[in-house]
């Protein structure tokens, strides 16, 4: 896969409109944006204003690849400007030069409120206060293509998050929503994840 950004690349720190993010009790930041360097400055801008304004940033490592190009202003930024990081198992053990898994997601807690690492059929661990929480992965009869099963994980995850769920709870509906994501082709879901939700019990 040759991943194409498209005008997502041209974004600068005057896209970012104040009202969006201050209204907004989570934005979420695309890993792959650190590399265009006036993108950069669009993360911090957004970062201040959310924290000027009581709300939390989360970014997503987006690709192991990104992480060993940009490692150092990566983890500059996550320890100062970041409250929640999603990742997964790759991603998060190229952030610290590790393969030891449990490591690399205790460095990573230590530095966020809220640590959320997806490790493919294994489910994800979410850390937050010192507490683990390891969310079990929804079985899919056949994973045909993986496009988008980060952001989607992300997506349950933040949702959840926003209605006051719980950890554990929150990590199920990313959970959810990547099982669903990944049994078809394309990065959108073909079916309501409210439903679906609903059908297991979230």
């Amino acid at each position: 896969m040759s991943t194409y950004l498209g005008a997502c690349v041209e974004l600068t720190s005057a896209d970012v409109d104040p009202a969006i993010i201050e209204a907004a009790r989570y934005s979420y930041l695309e890993g792959y944006l650190f590399d265009p360097p006036e993108a950069r400055r669009a993360f911090a801008k957004a970062a201040g204003l959310a924290h000027g304004a009581g709300r939390q940033i989360a970014i997503t490592l987006s690709d192991s690849f990104v992480v060993e190009r940009h490692r150092a202003g990566l983890l500059g930024f996550i320890e100062t400007q970041c409250d929640i990081v999603f990742a997964n198992a790759s991603e998060v053990c190229a952030l610290f030069e590790t393969d030891d898994f449990d490591a690399a997601v205790k460095a990573l807690a230590d530095k966020v409120t809220i640590a959320a690492v997806t490790r493919s059929e294994h489910g994800s661990v979410v850390i937050a206060g010192g507490q683990i929480h390891e969310i079990s992965a929804y079985a899919v009869e056949k994973v045909v293509d993986t496009t988008g099963a980060g952001d989607q994980y992300a997506a349950g995850f933040l949702y959840g998050l926003s209605q006051g769920r719980s950890l554990p709870i929150c990590g199920q509906l990313g959970s959810l929503a990547a099982a669903e994501v990944i049994a078809h082709y394309g990065p959108r879901p073909q079916v309501s994840l409210r439903d679906l939700a609903t059908q297991q019990g979230l």
